[in-house]
């Protein structure tokens, strides 16, 4: 596998998300991180957009994702987008998704609660 990576980071979401009939009613503010591993020697090589995955798609995956479906769980939010960059973009050996939730509805003093998954081409979880 590539050691190479595209980051895109905290990507700001409002969404429905959750277990609780509130969160579904009210909707909160959710941070999306992507870490995409691929080999990206072809596009430093040849400095051409075709040859590397654009860091606007995967961006424009996971706010499509989470502000058009709802989801009782992040694990599940993750999931979608994971799954669906992997099927969109051959050259994405792996892909990490991670989900903060800063408005969680937990009774402590908290900055928030994450989920963070990895899938692999070709492994299904």
């Amino acid at each position: 596998m590539s050691a190479d990576r595209i980051g895109v980071a905290r990507i700001a979401v409002f969404g429905r998300h959750g277990v609780l009939p509130e969160e579904a009613v009210l909707g909160q503010r959710f941070y999306i991180s992507i870490d995409a591993r691929l080999d990206l020697a072809p596009a430093g090589r040849s400095d051409d957009v075709a040859h590397t995955v654009s860091y606007a798609d995967l961006t424009e995956i996971a706010v499509s994702i989470a502000t058009e479906r709802r989801f009782n769980l992040i694990e599940a939010l993750a999931e979608s987008i994971a799954a669906t960059i992997l099927e969109r973009h051959d050259m994405v050996e792996a892909i990490t998704i991670r989900i903060d939730k800063p408005s969680a509805p937990v009774p402590a003093i908290l900055d928030g609660v994450n989920v963070e998954i990895t899938r692999h081409r070709g492994v299904r979880a």
